[in-house]
């Protein structure tokens, strides 16, 4: 009976991690505003709408 809820315990513990995991990746994969790219250190490029240099380079802005 203990094993039995270790591993529920363990179970638990693994989906609330990985719930915690996907809402941080949905949470980055929205695009950025102009601001939010220069605030983390990179420059907007409008030919691509693409945030260059800094924390966000590479992401989407809109």
């Amino acid at each position: 009976m203990r094993i039995r809820r270790i591993l529920a315990a363990v179970i638990a513990t693994a989906a609330l991690a990985g719930l915690g995991l996907t809402g941080a990746a949905t949470a980055t994969a929205a695009s950025l505003t102009p601001g939010e790219c220069e605030q983390g250190g990179g420059t907007v490029n409008w030919a691509t709408n693409t945030c260059r240099g800094g924390t966000f380079d590479g992401q989407m802005v809109d």
